[in-house]
């Protein structure tokens, strides 16, 4: 299990583990544990949409746009 100590959300380094709120994430060797200065930054840091997990027209426009720019040329 890979611990990070480093609260995501204000980038402070968590010092007291022992009260501190944390996550699971993964399974197996990657398996990581985040650990949260407080609950609301651990709720905050669920709450966070990640590009790719959902299958938005919002980021299929962004590579449309991407693959239709005269400086990147074509990626289709």
């Amino acid at each position: 299990m890979i611990t990070s100590t480093l609260d995501p959300i204000t980038l402070n380094d968590v010092t007291d583990l022992d009260n501190a709120p944390f996550i699971i994430e993964g399974s197996g060797d990657s398996t990581l544990k985040i650990y949260f200065e407080s609950e609301a930054n651990k709720q905050e840091y669920l709450a966070t949409e990640v590009h790719g997990a959902l299958n938005t027209a919002g980021l299929k426009s962004i590579y449309d746009d991407v693959a239709d720019n005269p400086i990147t040329g074509t990626i289709n």
